[in-house]
């Protein structure tokens, strides 16, 4: 089964799944409650603003797994670390980027200028799969913090869990796959 977040979970779970094939991290991140921290990830100038925007992101990740360890239980799961269209999350409407431009402290052309430097006309030659995790290990390693810890919180729940698999996406070469492995 393929899932992207705890309600596919759930809805796969009723109808018989034994177990998750692909968890899509990505489409965790485009709830109206994370969208912003997303953004402010994406759109950061520096490591601090970066590592600030992904302490927020984290908590929610944390609870997505802990949701989904909880339902699936003892079945297989397989988490693919973040593999987004990085331009997927960047605003289109102008309110949306008022709130963006208030809570970045950025002016308009700041704005466009840096979701223009994001554009890439072709993705799979820019930041999509691993290369976003080797450009940014901190993504990832929130990721497989909040995947750690949701399992040991779990763990002392007492629920009965099989250990997840953690799926590095689109890996082209075997440095990638060396560098990825030792940070996860």
């Amino acid at each position: 089964v393929l899932v992207g977040s705890t309600e596919d979970v759930t809805i796969a779970k009723k109808f018989g799944a034994e177990g998750i094939g692909l968890c899509r991290t990505e489409h965790m991140f485009f709830d109206s409650k994370r969208i912003l921290f997303v953004r402010k990830m994406i759109l950061a100038k520096s490591l601090g603003e970066r590592k600030k925007a992904l302490s927020k992101l984290e908590p929610f990740q944390k609870n997505d797994f802990k949701s989904i360890f909880k339902i699936m239980g003892e079945l297989p799961v397989t988490i693919r670390l973040l593999d987004p269209p990085l331009h997927e999350f960047l605003p289109n409407s102008s309110e949306e980027n008022d709130e963006l431009l208030n809570s970045l402290n950025l002016n308009k052309e700041e704005l466009k200028t840096r979701i223009e430097q994001l554009g890439e006309i072709n993705p799979m030659l820019g930041h999509r799969g691993c290369r976003l995790g080797i450009t940014f290990p901190e993504i990832y390693q929130m990721q497989c913090q909040a995947i750690f810890e949701a399992l040991a919180e779990c763990k002392k729940k007492k629920i009965k869990l099989v250990i997840p698999e953690i799926m590095i996406p689109l890996v082209s070469t075997a440095a990638e796959i060396q560098i990825l492995r030792r940070l996860v």
